[in-house]
């Protein structure tokens, strides 16, 4: 049994390796803005989890017996979704508008096993430091936002801008593992029966 890690982020992937978990990633290849799109209206929550389920699916038939991790995540700041900004400009303009406030990051998880699924969310609250214009165009221009939901790591330079976090830091970074242990849990498996 292993853990299939649905995603290229090297943030979860640092995770699941600090935990113990030496995953198999594959990378799901969806269309994430088309999903979107298809939704609508919909709730951050559904929006996320659906999402994730998208990149689970992709990849859940490649490996019967095996746990599948897909996750996504988004920051919701002021009633609207926000995923990852992509360029240095769109960056810019996020970080400008989000320096100084909270917001909510929300991480949709779909973890399946034997034809059994658990999706659920987890929100964390972030509380964005009152961030320089310079250090703004500095981090835009480190490029290590671009790719990132809400446009920032919370482990690596961002960490600099954040000045306080409300909840499940792991799911801030991309893969909360309270979640993931109450999922394996609910296979009748054991998190250290991924220990490496």
């Amino acid at each position: 049994m292993r853990l299939v890690l649905a995603s290229q982020s090297p943030s979860r992937l640092m995770i699941l390796r600090n935990a113990g978990v030496e995953p198999l990633q594959h990378p799901a290849h969806v269309d994430e803005d088309a999903i979107i799109t298809s939704l609508g209206d919909a709730s951050p929550a559904t929006t996320v989890t659906t999402l994730a389920r998208a990149k689970a699916d992709a990849v859940a038939a490649k490996y019967p017996g095996d746990i599948v991790v897909g996750c996504d995540s988004m920051l919701l700041l002021g009633g609207t979704l926000q995923g990852k900004p992509h360029t240095v400009e769109e960056t810019i303009r996020r970080w400008k508008a989000q320096r100084g406030r909270t917001a909510e990051l929300v991480t949709g998880h779909a973890i399946g096993f034997n034809g059994t699924w658990v999706v659920d969310t987890v929100s964390t609250r972030i509380r964005f430091g009152d961030v320089s214009d310079a250090d703004i165009e500095a981090y835009a221009h480190s490029g290590e936002p671009l790719e990132c939901a809400g446009a920032f790591t919370l482990e690596a330079l961002g960490g600099w801008f954040i000045d306080s976090i409300e909840g499940d830091q792991t799911s801030v970074i991309g893969l909360s593992l309270p979640l993931l242990r109450r999922a394996l849990y609910s296979f009748g498996v054991n998190a250290s029966d991924l220990w490496g």
